[in-house]
């Protein structure tokens, strides 16, 4: 996909600027995700003023981006950004949960965001985990995605072992969205959602493969607290690897890390230093 509409003035819609993926680092989660939310509205805002054209996001669920999506929500109600022009897409959902299932990602959405701001109903993507053919519900949603007009933002979160969406260690980086498998470590994670209880936690997903995040014009990669060090780390420092697919990151031109303090806990610091000094010459 074009990292940039040719039909946009690259003086109000420029994505090529940013060149290398870049790690933007707050004291917080609570400053981070304010800085999140506050970018994905200016994005939404700029494209409404140079084009009738929909802006179309990729979004993600979990404890990491309620903070975000209640700082949109302020945004909304204080007339500052508007979703009536969104096309939204959530990168996964459980397989076999009810949609009324207080876990299920159609209900975390609602309960965080829908339910809040004015994006139209008929706007809002969630797979549907309950589909007859899964196959097919994959194959129509990558088609949907197509048909809106691809990404324009892909807001997405990363767990500890380095995955992003439910491409777990080993999903092919050219993956495209299917139905997976979810592994021990994660199933144990998510259990606290589960009233810690492991077994209630679905065994598989559907999920947004690592192409279809990539195919986004701009990615960005939320990530707080001290247990995702190790998983940023790789990301940033490491090669890129199926192993750590948020490490595919490194060859998207548009990408960023928005972490905490206690998330780049384990990055060198010649490499802390280097991001803060582009955070700063570059007012991000």
């Amino acid at each position: 996909m074009c990292p940039l509409e040719t039909a946009v003035s690259p003086n109000t819609l420029n994505y090529n600027f940013i060149k290398q993926m870049k790690v933007i680092i707050r004291p917080d989660s609570a400053s981070a995700s304010v800085w999140t939310a506050r970018y994905i509205a200016k994005r939404i805002n700029e494209k409404a003023a140079v084009s009738s054209k929909p802006f179309v996001i990729g979004l993600c669920t979990g404890s990491t981006p309620i903070e975000t999506y209640a700082e949109l929500i302020r945004m909304v109600k204080a007339g500052e950004v508007s979703f009536k022009n969104v096309i939204s897409f959530n990168m996964d959902e459980y397989v076999g949960l009810p949609e009324s299932h207080p876990e299920s990602y159609h209900s975390f959405m609602h309960k965080y965001l829908f339910d809040h701001i004015d994006e139209p109903a008929e706007n809002i993507h969630i797979l549907n985990g309950n589909a007859p053919d899964p196959e097919k519900e994959c194959a129509d949603y990558e088609k949907a995605i197509v048909e809106a007009g691809g990404f324009d933002l892909f807001l997405g979160g990363i767990g500890e072992d380095g995955h992003i969406a439910f491409n777990e260690p080993f999903s092919s980086l050219e993956s495209r969205t299917r139905v997976v498998t979810l592994t021990q470590d994660t199933r144990e994670v998510n259990s606290r959602f589960f009233d810690n209880d492991f077994n209630k936690v679905p065994k598989q997903a559907m999920s947004v493969g690592v192409a279809t995040v990539l195919s986004a014009k701009e990615v960005i990669i939320m990530a707080y607290g001290s247990k995702k060090a190790r998983a940023i780390r790789d990301a940033v420092e490491g090669p890129m690897s199926h192993y750590c697919t948020v490490s595919a990151l490194q060859a998207h031109p548009a990408g960023f890390i928005v972490c905490d303090e206690n998330a780049v806990g384990e990055l060198k610091v010649n490499s802390y230093r280097y991001f803060k000094a582009v955070e700063a010459a570059e007012n991000l």
